[in-house]
């Protein structure tokens, strides 16, 4: 399942990565390392009061560690030998929240592939990160620039 090339992947193609659940700590830490104190996120009372009813995960919490859980297929899986860099991430949608207690893990389709030059190519990817209901919580289209196989 390890890739090298950009020619190694095709359209159509799924990854699926394990699951992985947030929890209080995870909120806590993310709003240490970021300072996004936000009280949706940080208070029982506040947030009791909001339409979500609870706490909820800081959308980037959700969108960072759940593009991360791909990594866990491998090393070289949805990222090749031959990657060279992350070209750009687009149309990062938020659609449901994502709350203390959820299992959340990222379901990966090769959209597009474009050939750049005889030495690099563009691999895109819709992504869906979805918790354990099966319920999407965010999307995001990603693009990561590869090396072509030698000729």
């Amino acid at each position: 399942m390890e890739k090298n090339y950009f020619e190694d992947y095709g359209v159509g193609e799924v990854f699926v990565s394990p699951g992985r659940t947030i929890t209080e700590t995870d909120i806590v830490l993310f709003s240490a390392f970021t300072g996004d104190w936000h009280q949706l996120h940080t208070n029982i009372e506040y947030a009791a009061k909001t339409p979500f009813k609870e706490r909820i995960a800081h959308g980037m919490l959700g969108l960072t560690v759940g593009m991360a859980l791909l990594f866990r297929l491998g090393p070289h899986v949805v990222l090749p030998k031959s990657f060279i860099a992350f070209y750009g991430m687009e149309g990062v949608r938020f659609t449901a929240p994502v709350k203390i207690g959820d299992t959340i893990h990222c379901e990966m389709t090769i959209c597009g592939l474009e050939e750049k030059d005889g030495g690099r190519g563009i691999i895109e990817a819709h992504n869906a990160v979805k918790n354990q209901r099966g319920e999407t919580v965010i999307v995001f289209t990603t693009k990561i620039i590869a090396g072509r196989r030698p000729a």
